[in-house]
C-alpha cells in the first residue's frame, strides 16, 4: 500500500513537484482544431485570447493515415504560436491505440513547455490514469520541465462511469472530466445517434384528463445526460477537479446548443466542448454568470457582513448557505474579468448602476 504521505511527491527523479490544489483557470468553451488542418492551423494565432482553451485533437475525427501529420501539426503549431492568456490542451489516441504512446513521448519532449493539460480518452479506470502518470513523470524529468503537465479524463465507458470517483482521485495531476456522449451512448446500448443533447422519445407525458387518454396531453422531452452530469459533478467537486459538458454534434441547432450547456452550467460544468467557432460564442456566454447574476450575489456578499446569520433583500431570506453560492458566482465572475475586457465592462457597469 502506498503512503498517503507520498501522493504529492514526484512519481521519477527530477520530474517537477505535483500540484497540491489544481488552479481555477477558466475555460468555458474548449475548442477543437485538427492540427493536420492547414486551413485550421493558419487560424489558430487569430483564435489566441478569444477562446479559453485551444486543444489540438489527435484522436477521433483523425482518419488514421493521418494521425502521424496531426501530431507533427501540433508540435509546429505549439513552436510558433504565443498562447498568452489561452491554454493549450491535446487529446491523445487511446491508450489502447498504436499511437497513444507516441503521441505522448513526442509531445512531451517536444513541446511539454506548451502544454497545460493532456486529455486522456475511454479512461476506464485509476489504473489508466496511474499509467499516463508515471509516464508523464518520467518524461517531464527527462525534458526539463518545471510544472506537471495535468491531466484530463473523458467519460465515455460504462465501466469509467462505474469508477468516477476513482478516476478523480487518482492523480494529484487530474485536472477535470468531460462527458463522452456518443461513445457512453453507444457502450451502455442507448438507443439514439445523436452526439449529445436531447432525444424527443425521451419524455414524460401528462395524465389523462378526466380519464381520457385519447384527449390532449402535453409531454415534455427530458435530458438523457442529467443523472450522468450530475454524478460527474459531485465526483469531480469531491477531489477539487472541473467538470465540463462534451461535444454538441449538431453545429446548425444553436438554439439546442445553448439549452444544453445551460443545463450543463447550472448543474455545475464550468465548460464545454466547441466543434465549430459559432460554439464558442454560445459557450462564452452560457459559461460567464450574467451581469444581474453578479450584481446580485455582490449585493448579498456585502450584506452579509461577517458570513453568519440572515439577511432579508427584497424580500428573500439570505444565509450562509446563500453567501457560499453567491461567493462561487462572484469568484467565477473576477476569473473572467481579468481575461474577457468585454465582460469586465458589462459587470462593472451594472455595479456602478
Amino acid at each position: 500500500m502506498r503512503s498517503a504521505k507520498d501522493f504529492f511527491a514526484p512519481l521519477a527523479v527530477g520530474a517537477p513537484t505535483p500540484l497540491r490544489e489544481i488552479p481555477a483557470r477558466p475555460s468555458r468553451a474548449i475548442h477543437f482544431f485538427d492540427p493536420s488542418n492547414a486551413k485550421m492551423a493558419a487560424k489558430i494565432p487569430d483564435m489566441v485570447g478569444k477562446v479559453d482553451v485551444l486543444l489540438g485533437n489527435l484522436e477521433d475525427a483523425i482518419k488514421a493515415d493521418n494521425k502521424l501529420a496531426a501530431r507533427e501539426g501540433l508540435v509546429s503549431i505549439a513552436r510558433s504560436t504565443d498562447f498568452g492568456p489561452t491554454q493549450l490542451w491535446t487529446r491523445i489516441n487511446s491508450l489502447d491505440s498504436p499511437w497513444g504512446l507516441d503521441d505522448l513521448t513526442t509531445l512531451v519532449s517536444e513541446i511539454g513547455d506548451k502544454l497545460d493539460v493532456i486529455m486522456v480518452p475511454k479512461v476506464q479506470g485509476a489504473e489508466d490514469i496511474h499509467y499516463v502518470d508515471r509516464l508523464l513523470a518520467q518524461l517531464e524529468a527527462k525534458a526539463g520541465l518545471e510544472k506537471p503537465i495535468l491531466v484530463h479524463a473523458i467519460l465515455e465507458t460504462a465501466r469509467g462511469m462505474v469508477n468516477v470517483e476513482e478516476i478523480c482521485g487518482a492523480s494529484p495531476r487530474m485536472q477535470g472530466l468531460s462527458l463522452g456522449p456518443a461513445d457512453l451512448a453507444a457502450d451502455r446500448r442507448m438507443k439514439t445517434t445523436r452526439v449529445g443533447g436531447g432525444h424527443p422519445g425521451y419524455l414524460v407525458r401528462q395524465d389523462p384528463v378526466d380519464g381520457d387518454i385519447d384527449g390532449p396531453r402535453t409531454t415534455y422531452q427530458q435530458d438523457l445526460w442529467h443523472y450522468t452530469i450530475a454524478r460527474m459533478v459531485d465526483a469531480c467537486a469531491m477531489h477539487g477537479i472541473y467538470p465540463y459538458y462534451g461535444p454538441f454534434g449538431d453545429i446548425t441547432d444553436v438554439v439546442a446548443c445553448e439549452d444544453q450547456f445551460r443545463n450543463a452550467f447550472l448543474l455545475g460544468c464550468v465548460g464545454t466542448w466547441s466543434l465549430h467557432p459559432k460554439q464558442i460564442a454560445i459557450a462564452n456566454k452560457v459559461f460567464s454568470p450574467s451581469p444581474e447574476d453578479v450584481a446580485h450575489a455582490r449585493r448579498v456578499v456585502d450584506a452579509m457582513g461577517d458570513g453568519t446569520g440572515a439577511v432579508m433583500l427584497d424580500g428573500k431570506m439570505e444565509d450562509d448557505a446563500s453567501l457560499k453560492q453567491c461567493l462561487v458566482m462572484v469568484e467565477l465572475a473576477e476569473q473572467l474579468a481579468a481575461i474577457d475586457p468585454e465582460l469586465k465592462k458589462q459587470y462593472d457597469a451594472i455595479e456602478a448602476s
